[in-house]
Protein backbone atom coordinates (compact mmCIF):
# COMPACT_ATOMS: atom_id res chain seq x y z
CA UNK A 1 0.00 0.00 0.00
CA UNK A 2 1.38 3.42 -0.93
CA UNK A 3 1.71 6.34 1.45
CA UNK A 4 -1.17 8.06 -0.34
CA UNK A 5 -3.34 4.95 0.05
CA UNK A 6 -2.55 4.75 3.77
CA UNK A 7 -3.41 8.40 4.33
CA UNK A 8 -6.58 8.14 2.24
CA UNK A 9 -7.74 5.07 4.16
CA UNK A 10 -7.12 6.79 7.48
CA UNK A 11 -9.01 9.87 6.28
CA UNK A 12 -11.96 7.74 5.25
CA UNK A 13 -12.11 5.93 8.58
CA UNK A 14 -12.07 9.25 10.39
CA UNK A 15 -15.12 10.54 8.53
CA UNK A 16 -18.33 10.86 10.55
CA UNK A 17 -21.26 8.50 9.93
CA UNK A 18 -23.50 9.53 7.06
CA UNK A 19 -27.09 10.72 7.45
CA UNK A 20 -28.25 8.51 4.57
CA UNK A 21 -26.98 5.16 3.39
CA UNK A 22 -25.81 4.04 -0.02
CA UNK A 23 -27.60 1.53 -2.23
CA UNK A 24 -25.70 -1.29 -3.96
CA UNK A 25 -26.91 -3.12 -7.06
CA UNK A 26 -25.64 -5.10 -10.02
CA UNK A 27 -27.98 -4.56 -12.97
CA UNK A 28 -28.56 -0.82 -12.80
CA UNK A 29 -28.68 2.21 -10.52
CA UNK A 30 -30.55 5.51 -10.51
CA UNK A 31 -29.96 8.38 -8.12
CA UNK A 32 -31.99 11.55 -7.89
CA UNK A 33 -33.31 14.08 -5.42
CA UNK A 34 -36.65 12.35 -4.88
CA UNK A 35 -37.40 8.65 -4.23
CA UNK A 36 -40.38 8.59 -6.62
CA UNK A 37 -38.20 9.95 -9.40
CA UNK A 38 -35.53 7.32 -8.74
CA UNK A 39 -38.33 4.75 -8.81
CA UNK A 40 -39.43 6.02 -12.23
CA UNK A 41 -35.92 5.56 -13.61
CA UNK A 42 -35.55 2.12 -12.07
CA UNK A 43 -38.89 1.14 -13.64
CA UNK A 44 -37.38 1.87 -17.06
CA UNK A 45 -34.42 -0.41 -16.36
CA UNK A 46 -36.74 -3.23 -15.29
CA UNK A 47 -38.78 -2.67 -18.48
CA UNK A 48 -35.70 -3.25 -20.60
CA UNK A 49 -34.68 0.36 -21.05
CA UNK A 50 -31.13 1.64 -20.77
CA UNK A 51 -29.55 4.36 -18.61
CA UNK A 52 -30.69 7.09 -21.00
CA UNK A 53 -34.33 6.00 -20.73
CA UNK A 54 -33.92 5.80 -16.96
CA UNK A 55 -32.39 9.26 -16.61
CA UNK A 56 -35.04 10.96 -18.75
CA UNK A 57 -37.90 9.16 -16.97
CA UNK A 58 -36.35 10.34 -13.71
CA UNK A 59 -36.25 13.93 -14.94
CA UNK A 60 -39.85 13.90 -16.14
CA UNK A 61 -40.84 12.56 -12.73
CA UNK A 62 -38.78 15.23 -10.96
CA UNK A 63 -40.68 17.88 -12.93
CA UNK A 64 -43.76 16.59 -11.09
CA UNK A 65 -42.60 15.67 -7.59
CA UNK A 66 -39.80 18.24 -7.22
CA UNK A 67 -41.72 21.09 -8.90
CA UNK A 68 -39.59 23.85 -7.43
CA UNK A 69 -36.51 22.55 -9.22
CA UNK A 70 -37.37 21.60 -12.79
CA UNK A 71 -40.11 21.62 -15.42
CA UNK A 72 -40.51 20.86 -19.10
CA UNK A 73 -40.15 24.65 -19.52
CA UNK A 74 -36.67 24.78 -17.99
CA UNK A 75 -33.01 24.36 -18.93
CA UNK A 76 -30.21 21.87 -18.48
CA UNK A 77 -27.51 19.55 -19.74
CA UNK A 78 -26.91 15.82 -20.12
CA UNK A 79 -23.47 14.18 -20.11
CA UNK A 80 -23.70 10.71 -21.66
CA UNK A 81 -21.25 7.82 -21.94
CA UNK A 82 -22.53 5.04 -24.21
CA UNK A 83 -21.76 1.35 -23.90
CA UNK A 84 -19.39 1.51 -26.89
CA UNK A 85 -17.27 4.14 -25.14
CA UNK A 86 -18.63 7.16 -27.01
CA UNK A 87 -19.00 10.23 -24.80
CA UNK A 88 -21.21 13.15 -25.74
CA UNK A 89 -23.34 15.88 -24.19
CA UNK A 90 -26.72 17.42 -24.90
CA UNK A 91 -27.04 21.17 -24.33
CA UNK A 92 -30.70 21.97 -23.73
CA UNK A 93 -30.08 25.24 -21.93
CA UNK A 94 -32.39 28.22 -22.29
CA UNK A 95 -31.89 31.12 -24.66
CA UNK A 96 -32.66 34.82 -24.41
CA UNK A 97 -35.99 35.74 -26.08
CA UNK A 98 -35.65 37.41 -29.47
CA UNK A 99 -37.38 40.58 -28.25
CA UNK A 100 -34.93 41.07 -25.36
CA UNK A 101 -32.21 43.73 -25.34
CA UNK A 102 -29.19 44.47 -23.15
CA UNK A 103 -30.75 47.49 -21.41
CA UNK A 104 -34.11 45.88 -20.56
CA UNK A 105 -33.33 45.77 -16.81
CA UNK A 106 -31.92 48.38 -14.42
CA UNK A 107 -29.00 46.74 -12.57
CA UNK A 108 -28.60 47.25 -8.83
CA UNK A 109 -25.10 48.72 -8.41
CA UNK A 110 -22.62 46.40 -6.72
CA UNK A 111 -24.75 43.26 -6.97
CA UNK A 112 -22.74 40.08 -7.54
CA UNK A 113 -25.89 38.11 -8.40
CA UNK A 114 -27.35 40.01 -11.40
CA UNK A 115 -30.06 41.64 -9.24
CA UNK A 116 -32.14 44.36 -10.89
CA UNK A 117 -34.60 47.02 -9.77
CA UNK A 118 -38.03 45.54 -9.12
CA UNK A 119 -36.75 41.96 -9.34
CA UNK A 120 -38.03 41.78 -12.92
CA UNK A 121 -35.42 39.20 -13.95
CA UNK A 122 -36.28 37.07 -10.93
CA UNK A 123 -40.09 36.81 -10.76
CA UNK A 124 -42.74 37.12 -13.43
CA UNK A 125 -42.95 36.98 -17.19
CA UNK A 126 -39.86 39.04 -18.09
CA UNK A 127 -37.65 36.59 -16.19
CA UNK A 128 -38.54 33.67 -18.48
CA UNK A 129 -36.12 32.36 -21.09
CA UNK A 130 -36.91 30.17 -24.09
CA UNK A 131 -36.90 26.62 -22.67
CA UNK A 132 -34.90 23.57 -23.66
CA UNK A 133 -35.72 20.77 -21.24
CA UNK A 134 -38.57 19.10 -23.12
CA UNK A 135 -36.72 19.05 -26.44
CA UNK A 136 -33.48 17.96 -24.76
CA UNK A 137 -35.10 15.07 -22.91
CA UNK A 138 -37.02 13.91 -25.99
CA UNK A 139 -33.87 14.17 -28.12
CA UNK A 140 -31.88 12.05 -25.64
CA UNK A 141 -34.51 9.30 -25.76
CA UNK A 142 -34.78 9.43 -29.54
CA UNK A 143 -31.02 9.43 -30.14
CA UNK A 144 -29.78 7.08 -27.44
CA UNK A 145 -32.71 5.45 -25.64
CA UNK A 146 -34.44 2.15 -26.22
CA UNK A 147 -38.03 2.79 -25.11
CA UNK A 148 -40.77 4.94 -26.66
CA UNK A 149 -41.23 8.42 -25.21
CA UNK A 150 -44.74 7.54 -23.98
CA UNK A 151 -43.37 4.72 -21.81
CA UNK A 152 -40.58 6.95 -20.46
CA UNK A 153 -43.13 9.62 -19.48
CA UNK A 154 -45.71 7.25 -17.98
CA UNK A 155 -44.49 7.36 -14.33
CA UNK A 156 -44.46 11.17 -14.32
CA UNK A 157 -48.03 11.27 -15.66
CA UNK A 158 -49.08 8.80 -12.97
CA UNK A 159 -47.50 10.84 -10.16
CA UNK A 160 -49.08 14.05 -11.44
CA UNK A 161 -52.56 12.59 -11.78
CA UNK A 162 -52.72 10.57 -8.57
CA UNK A 163 -50.55 12.77 -6.41
CA UNK A 164 -47.41 12.70 -4.31
CA UNK A 165 -46.54 13.35 -0.67
CA UNK A 166 -45.43 16.79 0.57
CA UNK A 167 -42.07 16.36 2.30
CA UNK A 168 -40.73 18.79 4.93
CA UNK A 169 -38.19 19.92 2.31
CA UNK A 170 -40.86 20.72 -0.30
CA UNK A 171 -42.92 22.57 2.29
CA UNK A 172 -39.91 24.65 3.40
CA UNK A 173 -39.04 25.69 -0.16
CA UNK A 174 -42.70 26.52 -0.79
CA UNK A 175 -42.73 28.68 2.33
CA UNK A 176 -39.70 30.63 1.04
CA UNK A 177 -41.54 31.28 -2.24
CA UNK A 178 -45.00 31.76 -0.75
CA UNK A 179 -45.43 35.47 -1.39
CA UNK A 180 -44.27 35.27 -5.01
CA UNK A 181 -46.32 32.15 -5.79
CA UNK A 182 -49.42 33.87 -4.45
CA UNK A 183 -49.12 36.50 -7.20
CA UNK A 184 -49.93 33.93 -9.90
CA UNK A 185 -53.32 32.21 -9.44
CA UNK A 186 -52.52 29.10 -11.46
CA UNK A 187 -49.43 28.49 -9.31
CA UNK A 188 -51.16 29.30 -6.04
CA UNK A 189 -54.05 26.93 -6.80
CA UNK A 190 -51.68 23.96 -6.79
CA UNK A 191 -48.93 24.88 -4.36
CA UNK A 192 -50.90 27.06 -1.90
CA UNK A 193 -54.22 25.20 -1.72
CA UNK A 194 -56.87 27.37 -0.11
CA UNK A 195 -54.25 30.11 0.24
CA UNK A 196 -52.29 28.06 2.77
CA UNK A 197 -49.00 26.22 2.79
CA UNK A 198 -49.50 22.50 2.17
CA UNK A 199 -49.08 20.37 5.27
CA UNK A 200 -46.30 17.80 5.52
CA UNK A 201 -47.61 14.38 4.41
CA UNK A 202 -50.56 15.92 2.55
CA UNK A 203 -50.99 15.00 -1.12
CA UNK A 204 -50.48 17.36 -4.06
CA UNK A 205 -52.23 16.44 -7.31
CA UNK A 206 -51.36 18.21 -10.58
CA UNK A 207 -54.19 17.32 -12.94
CA UNK A 208 -53.49 20.05 -15.53
CA UNK A 209 -49.84 19.08 -15.69
CA UNK A 210 -50.79 15.40 -16.06
CA UNK A 211 -52.95 16.34 -19.06
CA UNK A 212 -50.12 18.37 -20.57
CA UNK A 213 -47.63 15.54 -20.16
CA UNK A 214 -50.10 13.03 -21.58
CA UNK A 215 -50.56 15.09 -24.74
CA UNK A 216 -46.80 15.45 -25.15
CA UNK A 217 -46.34 11.69 -24.69
CA UNK A 218 -48.57 11.17 -27.73
CA UNK A 219 -47.63 14.15 -29.91
CA UNK A 220 -43.97 14.61 -28.94
CA UNK A 221 -42.12 17.84 -28.12
CA UNK A 222 -43.69 19.67 -31.08
CA UNK A 223 -46.82 19.97 -28.93
CA UNK A 224 -44.85 22.73 -27.16
CA UNK A 225 -42.42 24.00 -29.78
CA UNK A 226 -44.80 24.14 -32.75
CA UNK A 227 -48.22 23.30 -31.41
CA UNK A 228 -51.14 24.15 -29.12
CA UNK A 229 -49.13 24.22 -25.89
CA UNK A 230 -46.72 26.77 -27.36
CA UNK A 231 -49.64 28.88 -28.55
CA UNK A 232 -51.05 28.90 -24.99
CA UNK A 233 -47.69 30.09 -23.69
CA UNK A 234 -47.35 32.81 -26.34
CA UNK A 235 -50.88 34.10 -25.68
CA UNK A 236 -50.25 34.19 -21.91
CA UNK A 237 -46.97 36.01 -22.51
CA UNK A 238 -48.68 38.62 -24.67
CA UNK A 239 -51.38 39.20 -22.05
CA UNK A 240 -48.75 39.75 -19.35
CA UNK A 241 -46.10 41.71 -21.27
CA UNK A 242 -43.75 38.76 -21.53
CA UNK A 243 -41.35 38.36 -24.45
CA UNK A 244 -41.60 34.75 -25.63
CA UNK A 245 -43.45 34.17 -28.91
CA UNK A 246 -43.98 31.20 -31.19
CA UNK A 247 -40.94 32.39 -33.15
CA UNK A 248 -38.79 31.82 -30.04
CA UNK A 249 -40.17 28.32 -29.50
CA UNK A 250 -40.01 27.30 -33.16
CA UNK A 251 -36.44 28.55 -33.44
CA UNK A 252 -35.10 26.78 -30.36
CA UNK A 253 -32.42 24.12 -30.95
CA UNK A 254 -30.61 21.64 -28.73
CA UNK A 255 -26.92 21.02 -29.39
CA UNK A 256 -25.02 17.78 -29.13
CA UNK A 257 -21.57 19.00 -28.11
CA UNK A 258 -18.23 17.39 -27.43
CA UNK A 259 -17.58 17.32 -23.69
CA UNK A 260 -14.69 19.03 -21.99
CA UNK A 261 -12.11 16.49 -20.83
CA UNK A 262 -9.17 16.48 -18.45
CA UNK A 263 -7.22 14.22 -16.10
CA UNK A 264 -6.65 14.12 -12.36
CA UNK A 265 -4.25 11.68 -10.72
CA UNK A 266 -4.83 9.02 -13.38
CA UNK A 267 -8.60 9.49 -13.69
CA UNK A 268 -10.29 11.08 -16.71
CA UNK A 269 -12.83 13.84 -15.99
CA UNK A 270 -15.61 14.28 -18.57
CA UNK A 271 -18.08 17.13 -18.15
CA UNK A 272 -20.09 19.88 -19.83
CA UNK A 273 -18.35 22.35 -22.08
CA UNK A 274 -19.73 25.91 -22.58
CA UNK A 275 -22.47 27.15 -22.48
CA UNK A 276 -21.88 25.65 -19.07
CA UNK A 277 -18.86 26.99 -17.27
CA UNK A 278 -18.93 24.09 -14.82
CA UNK A 279 -16.91 21.37 -16.53
CA UNK A 280 -14.17 23.72 -17.69
CA UNK A 281 -13.62 25.12 -14.22
CA UNK A 282 -13.77 21.71 -12.50
CA UNK A 283 -10.87 20.61 -14.70
CA UNK A 284 -9.07 23.94 -14.25
CA UNK A 285 -9.28 23.71 -10.45
CA UNK A 286 -8.30 20.03 -10.35
CA UNK A 287 -5.29 20.85 -12.54
CA UNK A 288 -4.21 23.52 -10.08
CA UNK A 289 -4.78 21.30 -7.03
CA UNK A 290 -3.04 18.30 -8.59
CA UNK A 291 0.26 19.96 -7.66
CA UNK A 292 -0.52 19.70 -3.93
CA UNK A 293 -0.69 16.57 -1.77
CA UNK A 294 -4.27 17.05 -0.59
CA UNK A 295 -4.45 13.50 0.75
CA UNK A 296 -1.40 14.12 2.90
CA UNK A 297 -2.72 17.47 4.10
CA UNK A 298 -5.99 15.81 5.17
CA UNK A 299 -9.68 16.52 4.70
CA UNK A 300 -11.02 19.70 6.29
CA UNK A 301 -7.65 20.99 7.49
CA UNK A 302 -6.79 24.67 7.21
CA UNK A 303 -4.14 23.90 4.58
CA UNK A 304 -6.53 21.94 2.37
CA UNK A 305 -9.43 24.38 2.74
CA UNK A 306 -7.13 27.33 1.98
CA UNK A 307 -5.81 25.74 -1.23
CA UNK A 308 -9.27 24.79 -2.49
CA UNK A 309 -10.58 28.30 -1.74
CA UNK A 310 -7.72 29.93 -3.62
CA UNK A 311 -8.24 27.66 -6.64
CA UNK A 312 -11.94 28.56 -6.64
CA UNK A 313 -11.22 32.29 -6.64
CA UNK A 314 -8.89 31.87 -9.62
CA UNK A 315 -11.58 29.96 -11.51
CA UNK A 316 -14.24 32.56 -10.76
CA UNK A 317 -11.99 35.39 -11.96
CA UNK A 318 -11.57 33.59 -15.29
CA UNK A 319 -15.26 32.67 -15.44
CA UNK A 320 -16.34 36.31 -15.23
CA UNK A 321 -13.91 37.31 -17.97
CA UNK A 322 -14.21 34.48 -20.49
CA UNK A 323 -17.40 32.42 -20.11
CA UNK A 324 -20.44 32.97 -22.35
CA UNK A 325 -22.42 31.39 -25.17
CA UNK A 326 -19.88 29.57 -27.39
CA UNK A 327 -22.00 30.42 -30.44
CA UNK A 328 -21.33 34.14 -29.90
CA UNK A 329 -18.08 34.20 -27.92
CA UNK A 330 -14.70 32.52 -28.46
CA UNK A 331 -14.31 30.72 -25.11
CA UNK A 332 -10.66 29.59 -24.62
CA UNK A 333 -11.49 26.19 -23.13
CA UNK A 334 -8.29 24.43 -24.23
CA UNK A 335 -6.15 27.10 -22.59
CA UNK A 336 -8.20 27.25 -19.37
CA UNK A 337 -8.03 23.46 -18.97
CA UNK A 338 -4.36 23.04 -19.86
CA UNK A 339 -1.79 21.73 -17.36
CA UNK A 340 0.59 24.54 -18.35
CA UNK A 341 -1.91 27.26 -17.49
CA UNK A 342 -2.69 25.50 -14.20
CA UNK A 343 1.01 25.54 -13.32
CA UNK A 344 1.14 29.30 -13.89
CA UNK A 345 -1.86 29.90 -11.65
CA UNK A 346 -0.67 27.42 -9.00
CA UNK A 347 2.55 29.41 -8.64
CA UNK A 348 0.50 32.49 -7.72
CA UNK A 349 -1.03 30.82 -4.64
CA UNK A 350 0.54 31.74 -1.29
CA UNK A 351 -0.03 28.77 1.07
CA UNK A 352 0.02 31.12 4.04
CA UNK A 353 -2.13 34.01 2.82
CA UNK A 354 -5.50 34.57 1.10
CA UNK A 355 -5.32 36.67 -2.04
CA UNK A 356 -7.51 38.41 -4.63
CA UNK A 357 -7.11 37.20 -8.20
CA UNK A 358 -7.81 38.73 -11.61
CA UNK A 359 -8.49 36.91 -14.85
CA UNK A 360 -5.28 35.97 -16.60
CA UNK A 361 -4.63 37.58 -20.00
CA UNK A 362 -4.99 35.27 -22.97
CA UNK A 363 -1.70 34.28 -24.61
CA UNK A 364 -1.03 35.97 -27.92
CA UNK A 365 -3.10 34.35 -30.62
CA UNK A 366 -5.59 33.40 -28.60
CA UNK A 367 -29.55 29.89 -9.28
CA UNK A 368 -29.77 27.82 -6.88
CA UNK A 369 -32.88 25.74 -7.46
CA UNK A 370 -31.83 22.94 -9.69
CA UNK A 371 -31.94 19.16 -9.64
CA UNK A 372 -29.71 16.32 -10.69
CA UNK A 373 -29.84 12.61 -11.45
CA UNK A 374 -27.46 9.87 -12.50
CA UNK A 375 -28.17 6.53 -14.13
CA UNK A 376 -26.04 3.51 -15.02
CA UNK A 377 -26.96 0.18 -16.55
CA UNK A 378 -25.04 -3.08 -16.74
CA UNK A 379 -24.11 -2.52 -20.39
CA UNK A 380 -21.88 0.48 -19.62
CA UNK A 381 -24.29 3.30 -20.49
CA UNK A 382 -23.94 6.21 -18.06
CA UNK A 383 -25.86 9.47 -17.73
CA UNK A 384 -25.22 12.44 -15.48
CA UNK A 385 -27.77 15.22 -15.98
CA UNK A 386 -28.56 18.50 -14.25
CA UNK A 387 -31.74 20.44 -15.03
CA UNK A 388 -33.25 23.61 -13.59
CA UNK A 389 -35.91 26.29 -13.36
CA UNK A 390 -33.07 28.45 -11.94
CA UNK A 391 -34.68 29.72 -8.69
CA UNK A 392 -37.21 27.86 -6.55
CA UNK A 393 -40.38 27.49 -8.67
CA UNK A 394 -38.58 29.51 -11.38
CA UNK A 395 -40.47 32.64 -12.38
CA UNK A 396 -43.36 31.45 -10.11
CA UNK A 397 -45.57 31.63 -13.23
CA UNK A 398 -47.79 28.72 -14.24
CA UNK A 399 -49.48 29.12 -17.61
CA UNK A 400 -53.22 28.75 -16.83
CA UNK A 401 -54.69 25.43 -17.89
CA UNK A 402 -51.30 23.75 -18.44
CA UNK A 403 -49.98 23.09 -14.93
CA UNK A 404 -46.57 24.04 -16.34
CA UNK A 405 -44.20 26.21 -14.31
CA UNK A 406 -41.94 28.57 -16.29
CA UNK A 407 -38.24 29.15 -15.60
CA UNK A 408 -36.57 32.40 -14.55
CA UNK A 409 -33.23 31.78 -16.29
CA UNK A 410 -33.00 35.42 -17.45
CA UNK A 411 -31.68 36.06 -13.94
CA UNK A 412 -28.47 34.33 -15.04
CA UNK A 413 -27.71 36.97 -17.69
CA UNK A 414 -25.59 39.98 -16.77
CA UNK A 415 -27.99 42.97 -16.76
CA UNK A 416 -25.09 45.37 -17.38
CA UNK A 417 -24.56 46.21 -21.08
CA UNK A 418 -21.24 45.66 -22.80
CA UNK A 419 -20.00 42.63 -20.85
CA UNK A 420 -19.14 39.07 -21.89
CA UNK A 421 -22.44 37.68 -20.64
CA UNK A 422 -24.72 40.67 -21.30
CA UNK A 423 -28.22 40.15 -22.70
CA UNK A 424 -28.53 39.67 -26.46
CA UNK A 425 -31.43 38.24 -28.48
CA UNK A 426 -31.18 34.48 -28.95
CA UNK A 427 -28.03 34.18 -26.82
CA UNK A 428 -27.44 30.90 -24.96
CA UNK A 429 -27.59 31.54 -21.23
CA UNK A 430 -24.45 30.84 -19.19
CA UNK A 431 -24.72 28.15 -16.51
CA UNK A 432 -22.56 26.59 -13.80
CA UNK A 433 -24.12 23.13 -14.08
CA UNK A 434 -21.60 20.31 -14.00
CA UNK A 435 -23.05 16.87 -14.80
CA UNK A 436 -19.80 14.92 -14.68
CA UNK A 437 -18.58 11.42 -15.48
CA UNK A 438 -15.23 10.12 -14.19
CA UNK A 439 -13.49 7.30 -16.08
CA UNK A 440 -10.66 5.00 -14.99
CA UNK A 441 -8.73 3.23 -17.74
CA UNK A 442 -11.52 4.19 -20.14
CA UNK A 443 -14.24 2.53 -18.06
CA UNK A 444 -16.98 4.20 -15.99
CA UNK A 445 -15.85 4.93 -12.45
CA UNK A 446 -18.25 7.61 -11.21
CA UNK A 447 -21.15 9.81 -12.30
CA UNK A 448 -21.91 12.81 -10.14
CA UNK A 449 -23.58 16.21 -9.99
CA UNK A 450 -25.54 18.60 -7.82
CA UNK A 451 -27.86 21.60 -7.86
CA UNK A 452 -26.61 24.84 -6.35
CA UNK A 453 -26.20 27.68 -8.86
CA UNK A 454 -22.69 29.13 -9.04
CA UNK A 455 -21.71 26.82 -6.17
CA UNK A 456 -22.19 23.72 -8.33
CA UNK A 457 -18.82 23.20 -9.94
CA UNK A 458 -16.85 23.84 -6.75
CA UNK A 459 -19.02 21.31 -4.91
CA UNK A 460 -18.68 18.62 -7.60
CA UNK A 461 -14.92 19.15 -7.61
CA UNK A 462 -14.77 18.64 -3.84
CA UNK A 463 -16.70 15.37 -4.09
CA UNK A 464 -14.22 14.10 -6.69
CA UNK A 465 -11.34 15.06 -4.41
CA UNK A 466 -13.06 13.40 -1.45
CA UNK A 467 -13.13 10.05 -3.29
CA UNK A 468 -9.76 10.19 -5.07
CA UNK A 469 -7.59 12.03 -2.50
CA UNK A 470 -9.31 11.32 0.80
CA UNK A 471 -10.44 7.75 0.14
CA UNK A 472 -14.07 8.36 1.06
CA UNK A 473 -16.95 6.17 -0.03
CA UNK A 474 -19.26 7.98 -2.42
CA UNK A 475 -21.90 8.36 0.30
CA UNK A 476 -19.32 9.97 2.58
CA UNK A 477 -18.08 12.15 -0.27
CA UNK A 478 -21.47 13.63 -1.18
CA UNK A 479 -22.38 14.27 2.46
CA UNK A 480 -19.03 15.67 3.59
CA UNK A 481 -18.91 19.37 4.58
CA UNK A 482 -18.29 21.74 1.67
CA UNK A 483 -16.73 25.15 1.15
CA UNK A 484 -17.17 27.84 -1.46
CA UNK A 485 -15.24 31.00 -2.30
CA UNK A 486 -15.49 33.38 -5.23
CA UNK A 487 -14.29 36.31 -3.10
CA UNK A 488 -14.54 38.23 -0.87
CA UNK A 489 -16.11 35.65 1.50
CA UNK A 490 -15.19 32.02 2.18
CA UNK A 491 -18.25 29.95 3.08
CA UNK A 492 -17.67 26.94 5.34
CA UNK A 493 -20.51 24.57 6.12
CA UNK A 494 -21.17 24.16 9.81
CA UNK A 495 -20.37 20.44 9.58
CA UNK A 496 -16.59 20.89 9.47
CA UNK A 497 -14.84 19.35 12.48
CA UNK A 498 -13.32 21.78 14.99
CA UNK A 499 -14.96 24.66 13.13
CA UNK A 500 -13.94 27.41 15.63
CA UNK A 501 -10.28 26.37 15.39
CA UNK A 502 -10.46 26.02 11.59
CA UNK A 503 -12.16 29.39 11.28
CA UNK A 504 -9.57 31.13 13.44
CA UNK A 505 -6.66 29.75 11.43
CA UNK A 506 -8.24 30.69 8.10
CA UNK A 507 -9.01 34.20 9.36
CA UNK A 508 -5.38 34.48 10.41
CA UNK A 509 -4.49 33.75 6.77
CA UNK A 510 -6.72 36.60 5.60
CA UNK A 511 -10.02 34.87 4.77
CA UNK A 512 -13.37 36.40 5.67
CA UNK A 513 -15.54 33.53 6.91
CA UNK A 514 -19.26 32.78 6.82
CA UNK A 515 -20.74 29.51 8.11
CA UNK A 516 -23.98 28.53 6.35
CA UNK A 517 -25.70 25.23 7.09
CA UNK A 518 -25.17 24.09 3.52
CA UNK A 519 -23.26 25.02 0.38
CA UNK A 520 -25.08 24.09 -2.86
CA UNK A 521 -27.78 21.43 -2.85
CA UNK A 522 -28.58 17.74 -2.84
CA UNK A 523 -25.70 15.96 -4.54
CA UNK A 524 -26.14 12.44 -5.87
CA UNK A 525 -24.07 10.03 -7.87
CA UNK A 526 -23.05 6.49 -8.72
CA UNK A 527 -19.66 4.81 -8.25
CA UNK A 528 -18.56 1.55 -9.87
CA UNK A 529 -16.51 -0.89 -7.81
CA UNK A 530 -14.24 -1.95 -10.63
CA UNK A 531 -13.24 -5.15 -8.81
CA UNK A 532 -16.78 -6.47 -8.32
CA UNK A 533 -18.75 -4.53 -10.93
CA UNK A 534 -21.25 -3.51 -8.25
CA UNK A 535 -22.85 -0.06 -8.53
CA UNK A 536 -22.89 2.11 -5.40
CA UNK A 537 -25.56 4.83 -5.44
CA UNK A 538 -25.50 7.79 -3.08
CA UNK A 539 -27.61 10.88 -2.35
CA UNK A 540 -26.90 13.43 0.36
CA UNK A 541 -28.84 14.97 3.25
CA UNK A 542 -29.29 18.38 1.60
CA UNK A 543 -32.38 17.30 -0.39
CA UNK A 544 -34.93 14.46 -0.56
CA UNK A 545 -32.53 12.33 -2.59
CA UNK A 546 -32.60 8.56 -2.79
CA UNK A 547 -30.51 5.98 -4.68
CA UNK A 548 -32.38 3.02 -6.11
CA UNK A 549 -30.82 -0.06 -7.68
CA UNK A 550 -31.86 -3.07 -9.69
CA UNK A 551 -30.32 -6.51 -9.15
CA UNK A 552 -31.48 -10.02 -9.90
CA UNK A 553 -33.31 -10.52 -13.15
CA UNK A 554 -34.46 -13.34 -15.39
CA UNK A 555 -34.36 -16.97 -14.32
CA UNK A 556 -31.57 -19.28 -15.42
CA UNK A 557 -32.69 -21.62 -18.16
CA UNK A 558 -29.49 -23.60 -18.69
CA UNK A 559 -30.82 -26.48 -16.57
CA UNK A 560 -34.45 -27.53 -16.95
CA UNK A 561 -36.26 -30.43 -15.30
CA UNK A 562 -38.41 -32.93 -17.15
CA UNK A 563 -41.43 -30.93 -16.06
CA UNK A 564 -40.00 -27.85 -17.74
CA UNK A 565 -39.31 -26.02 -14.46
CA UNK A 566 -35.89 -24.37 -14.09
CA UNK A 567 -33.79 -26.22 -11.51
Amino acid sequence: MTTRDTVATAARRATRPTFKQEAIAKRGMVTSNHPLASLAGTEMLVQGGNAIDAAVATMFALSVVEPMMTSIFGSGFLTIRLADGTVTTIDNYGTVPLAAHESMFEPIPGSLDNDVVGGLNDTGYLSVSTPGTLLGWATAVERFGRLPLAMVMAPAIRFARYGFRVSPYLRSVTEMSREALARFPASADVFLPGGRLPEVDSIIRRGDYANTLERISSAGPDWLYRGPLGEQVAEDMERNRGLITMADLEGYRVYERMPVRGTYRGYEIVSMAPASSGGTHIIQMLNILEGFDLGGLGFGTADTVHLIAEAMKIAFADRFRYMADPETTNVPVDWLTSKAYAAERRAQIDPARAQTYSAAPLPDGEGRSTTHCCAMDDEGNVVSTTQTLNNGFGSKVTVPGTGMLLNNCMHLMDPNPGRTNSIAPGKRILSSMSPTIVLKDGQPFMAIGTPGGVRIFGSVMQAIINVIDHGMTLQEAVEAPRLWDRGPTLELETGFADLPVLRAELERRGHTIETPLKVAGGMNGILVNQATGLLHGAACWRADGAPMGFSGGDARLDEVSDAGIPM
